[in-house]
């Protein structure tokens, strides 16, 4: 998990002003990531990052800005696929000078424009900033796993990992709750994207890509799942297919520079990745967190899992003052609002 924090003014320049509150968001953030931080003003934008280093630990800090000078990249989540993508950048003569996620997305959008978003697979939330055109793409992954906040200022944009970076926006006239998006969550018990409570910060929608520049914005969806089944396939070649991309998937995950570990819950799902990723890579933890209320808790059933599969199990058994003790704290990271007791957990 990283975060960033961006400001875009579509024809003036940053000022020093603007600069500080984007320090001051991004301090508000700096639990995304405790390895580095950056800020870079110029031109008619400022990025600042927080990075939790998970790929190529030695050259993968941001801002990210091209050997030309042209790009500069934030950029928080993983993209599974970032090797495979390279391969025919490489072909088209594409020198690559880390083995970052980053500079892949950099060289990506060079190459093949706006368009590029819709071949990575993965988890992501990022902006790229054409010095060259004087525009801003953010871009946000198929199912919304990464979170982008943003809001519309005068003569600009305003975007964040995180909707409490704002509290530190002097630009931003305070954050209000308004009353029709309040019915969402007391109808849903959360407010839908790409509202949230304020009303005046947006989240950009999953599976889209927004570009902005001296004119606007311009929002596009460039993933929308759809189900399609198909009568004629027999059900063993159903299991086959069903199992592969699982499997693949799960493979996919494990990517990583540093120690990687799975959620197991004792239910089907949680079990199944688990054991993948345990053939995967042996030696593999587990973590399950439960509660010390009889016929509650699955740690036990989940404790038999582990051992079945022997793999080391970390067990974490929540009392009634471990709910208490965190809850304020888990509504301050959850952002907006979400009526469900289990994000404690």
């Amino acid at each position: 998990m990283c975060g960033f924090i961006g400001f875009f003014n579509r024809t003036d320049g940053i000022t020093p002003t603007q600069a500080g509150y984007a320090a001051e968001m991004s301090r508000l953030i700096a639990h995304r990531g405790p390895d580095q931080e950056g800020l870079i003003s110029r031109d008619n934008f400022c990025f600042a990052f927080r990075r939790l280093s998970i790929i190529d630990l030695e050259h993968g800090s941001q801002p990210y800005t091209s050997a030309d000078g042209r790009f500069t990249v934030v950029y928080n989540g993983e993209i599974y696929n970032y090797l495979e993508l390279r391969e025919p950048l490489i072909e088209k003569g594409v020198s690559f000078v880390t083995n970052s996620e980053v500079e892949t997305i950099c060289e990506l959008y060079r190459v093949y424009g706006e368009g590029f978003v819709a071949m990575l697979r993965g988890m992501f939330a990022f902006l790229i900033y054409d010095g060259e055109k004087n525009t801003l793409l953010a871009a946000r992954d198929p199912f919304g796993i990464k979170p982008l906040y943003y809001r519309k200022s005068e003569g600009g944009y305003v975007f964040a990992s995180e909707m409490k970076a704002y509290a530190a926006d002097g630009s931003y006239d305070g954050f209000k709750v308004d009353k029709t998006l309040l019915q969402h969550y007391f109808t849903f018990q959360y407010v839908t994207e790409p509202d949230t409570i304020c009303g005046d910060i947006m989240i950009l929608p999953q599976g889209s890509y927004m570009l902005c520049d001296s004119e606007g914005d311009r929002i596009t969806c460039y993933y929308k799942p759809v189900f399609t089944p198909n009568k004629n396939i027999k059900y063993n070649e159903k299991k086959r297919i069903l199992r592969e991309a699982v499997e693949k998937s799960v493979e996919y995950h494990m990517l990583s520079d540093v120690p990687v570990g799975a959620f197991l819950s004792s239910g089907i799902d949680s079990a199944i990745v688990t054991a993948i990723a345990s053939s995967l890579q042996p030696g593999i933890k587990a973590f399950t967190v439960g509660f010390d209320v009889n016929g509650y808790s699955e740690l036990d059933d989940a404790a038999e899992i582990a051992a079945h599969l022997n793999i080391e199990h970390i067990k974490l058994q929540c009392t009634l003052k471990d709910f208490t003790d965190n809850y304020e704290k888990v509504i301050y990271h959850l952002d907006s609002p979400v009526a469900d007791p289990s994000v404690v957990a």
